[in-house]
């Protein structure tokens, strides 16, 4: 009878380490895979502040031209009501493609503010997810060619 309830025992505590382990296990998978968001939400957001920047000097460099910053970004201009806009998608791996392909969009939106400084052009820069979530969001602003000159 003493044999048996020590193979009880036994068996109880073995019960208990595994109970223990499982649930040290769901802790590790669920904080390995908070980690693994955020360091990809965290990678998506460092190359939108590259694209974004990189878009802006663009801008910037040439004078406020929507075409010519669209060109060299990848994407295509459009004008719209008050400006006009380039546009340019991006896949998951953050290389330029089509609107079929994309997993990202950014957007810069151009028109002339109606601030006291006329000569100066403004522009949204914007990137986000194709689901509409916001990665970078800024504005810049480029004096126009010739002007102050």
């Amino acid at each position: 009878m003493n044999q048996r309830s020590r193979s009880t025992l036994f068996l109880i505590e073995q019960l208990i380490v595994v109970a223990v382990f499982a649930i040290c296990s769901a802790a590790c998978v669920r904080i390995l895979s908070s980690a693994y968001l955020n360091a990809r939400y965290t990678k998506d957001v460092t190359n939108a502040v590259l694209i974004a920047k990189s878009g802006a000097e663009s801008f910037k460099a040439f004078a406020g031209d929507i075409g010519k910053t669209a060109e060299v970004l990848g994407g295509a201009a459009n004008n719209t009501g008050g400006g006009s806009e380039a546009i340019v998608y991006y896949d998951k791996h953050w290389n330029v493609c089509g609107k079929d392909n994309a997993s990202y969009i950014f957007h810069l939106i151009a028109g002339k503010p109606t601030g006291s400084v006329p000569s100066l052009l403004s522009g949204e820069v914007l990137v986000e997810r194709l689901t509409g979530e916001s990665l970078v969001s800024f504005t810049v602003a480029v004096r126009e060619r010739g002007a102050w000159e």
